[in-house]
């Protein structure tokens, strides 16, 4: 497992074969799932780490496990993905919790580490979230590490069009004072 990150409660990993079972009891529960267009089915868990896998091996990352560093459970995951936008690739960062660790910060925790390494690691120049108009906790949590809705668009998937805002928030520049020098 290639630990990809850590924070102060959480570490991010890459996903493996082992973790099926913890993917499981995020995506094959409906309440986890409301925001997605479709029920996954334990087909769609071993697709979905396969193509994470594939992620990180063509982009050099991809949605992470998120992993308590207290106890090691896996919690959900994180990361980040290319995703289109309106036929334009952005890249996104994305978040996913087992829902009994909802309300604890997981989530906006773990999205602000992918996020700053977007900028610190990757040298990204913007990221974005591509998030329901109705998933009001994701739009809280985008708020929360700084990102302002950028416009509205509707989403196409295989399944449905979805009501989407699409949230970004560019590099941070620090202001540095020019120091003169006396030669």
């Amino acid at each position: 497992m290639k630990e990809i990150l850590r924070t102060r409660r959480l570490l991010l990993r890459e996903m493996t074969e082992g973790d099926i079972p913890d993917l499981e009891e995020m995506l094959l529960d409906p309440e986890v799932m409301y925001a997605y267009p479709h029920i996954f089915t334990k087909e769609d868990v071993e697709n979905r780490l396969a193509r994470q896998q594939q992620r990180y091996r063509q982009d050099g990352f991809g949605l992470w496990a998120v992993v308590l560093r207290s106890t090691g459970e896996m919690v959900g995951q994180a990361g980040l993905t290319w995703q289109d936008c309106e036929g334009q690739p952005v890249l996104e960062v994305g978040y996913l919790l087992k829902k009994r660790f909802w309300h604890q910060g997981y989530a906006s925790e773990a999205a602000r580490a992918c996020r700053d390494y977007a900028f610190r690691v990757l040298g990204a120049e913007k990221v974005s979230s591509i998030i329901k108009t109705d998933n009001l906790a994701s739009i809280r949590v985008a708020q929360r590490n700084g990102m302002a809705r950028e416009k509205a668009f509707t989403a196409t998937t295989t399944t449905c069009l979805c009501p989407t805002i699409f949230t970004r928030f560019g590099r941070m520049i620090p202001w540095i004072p020019h120091i003169a020098s006396n030669s």
